[in-house]
This record gives C-alpha cells, sequence and structure tokens, in this order.
C-alpha cells in the first residue's frame, strides 16, 4: 500500500551525529504528484518544534494501514512548495521500496576522497574522508590535527565522478564526534552546518553512483 494524502507519516533525518538521527518527527502528506510527496514541515513531539529540511536531506520515514501495520521507506528532500503554508517535497518510493521491516539505511557510503580542510586563519590541512552522504560526513587524519566537537571546520571536498569528470563541494561543517583509533588516527565526524543546494547535490550524486556500483557487484 502505498502512503496517501492526509497519512501521518513518521520521520527520521540522517545526521552524522547518532543522538540527533534517532529523534522522530511527525508529518502530514498534504498532496501527490507522480514523482513526489508534499509533506508539511515536520515537527518533533517531544518539545513542538518544527524541524527545518534542506534540498538532499535524507529521511527514513514510516506510516500505518488501516490495520495499524507500519510501512517502512527511504526517501529524501528533492524541493519546496510555498503555499497556504509551506510544503516539503520528498521523492515518492515505488511499491518495491516499501517494507514491513524497518531498513534504516540512510544514502551514505563508504568513500576515500580527498579534501581540504580549515580549521583555523592558521591551520589548513588535507585528509581523507572515511564517508560521506547528503547531512554529513566523517573523515580520518592525523593526531597532530586537533579538531573537537563543536568545531566549525571549512572544506574543500574533491568528487570524482564514474564518467571520469572531476568536481569540488565547498561547505562548512561542525564537529559532531572525535574518535581515536588503535592506529593513532582520528575519525572526525560532522554534519553540515553551511551548504549551497549545488554543492549538496553534487555530493549526492556521488552517493548514488557509488551506490549503484556497489550493487552491480
Amino acid at each position: 500500500m502505498l502512503p496517501k494524502v492526509n497519512q501521518i507519516l513518521f520521520l527520521q533525518v540522517a545526521s552524522a551525529d547518532e543522538a540527533e538521527s534517532r529523534i522522530s518527527y511527525k508529518s502530514r502528506i498534504a498532496d501527490e504528484r507522480e514523482t513526489d510527496l508534499l509533506i508539511e514541515v515536520p515537527l518533533n513531539e517531544d518539545n513542538g518544534r518544527l524541524k527545518k529540511l534542506y534540498l538532499g536531506d535524507e529521511l527514513s520515514a514510516f506510516y500505518l494501514n488501516e490495520n495499524g501495520v507500519k510501512h517502512y521507506f527511504n526517501s529524501h528532500v528533492i524541493g519546496f512548495k510555498d503555499d497556504v503554508v509551506r510544503l516539503v517535497s520528498i521523492r515518492k518510493p515505488g511499491l518495491d521500496q516499501i517494507s514491513k521491516i524497518q531498513r534504516r539505511s540512510f544514502l551514505r557510503v563508504s568513500a576515500e576522497l580527498e579534501m581540504a580542510v580549515k580549521l583555523t586563519e592558521q591551520l589548513k590541512f588535507l585528509v581523507h574522508t572515511d564517508d560521506v552522504g547528503g547531512g554529513g560526513i566523517s573523515f580520518l587524519t592525523d593526531g597532530k590535527w586537533q579538531a573537537h566537537t563543536g568545531d566549525k571546520l571549512e572544506c574543500w571536498l574533491l568528487i570524482p565522478y564514474k564518467n571520469g569528470s572531476l568536481d569540488h563541494a565547498q561547505f562548512t561543517c561542525e564537529v559532531v564526534r572525535v574518535q581515536p583509533l588503535e592506529s593513532g588516527r582520528v575519525q572526525v565526524m560532522s554534519k553540515f552546518v553551511q551548504i549551497s543546494d549545488s554543492e549538496r547535490q553534487r555530493i549526492i550524486r556521488f552517493c548514488f553512483e557509488r551506490q549503484l556500483e556497489s550493487r552491480k557487484q
């Protein structure tokens, strides 16, 4: 059963911060089009605050059928519409993408990409990513580069596409966790706090290509 207009959706939004990605939001399907669903801005039921979504944000959703059975699907934000109220356009799932079993896997892929990082005016260094996604990025660095939770990083990511072309994405991210590894290196997990729609779409395009490649193997 596909989700219908006026149906309530329960959502979680991808984030490099695990605690943040577990927060549940509630929304209503306001309209349906050929390839997308228009939903109301999601509400955090715990504190009553609205959740601002951005183009490319990855969503894990479920809704209940008339028998109370949960139906799960993954989607992402593809646009916005200003009506009487602001609506969010998300990709409509196909029947084969809906399951009665939760498959909470956001579009986040393992990838070793080169990235330049500026922590301060004096401190700039090169790293390699560990994984990338539409909501954030993690990377590995030597222990000598000290990054701490809450730090803002200016980043320039080199993105190689399947057709052999190269592109760049520039963004500002916030460190949400720093994890020392047994190898002596440090894993830095971050979420995007300032990124243009076009820059985010470049990263999402890379993720889709990498995901398709892995499915073919």
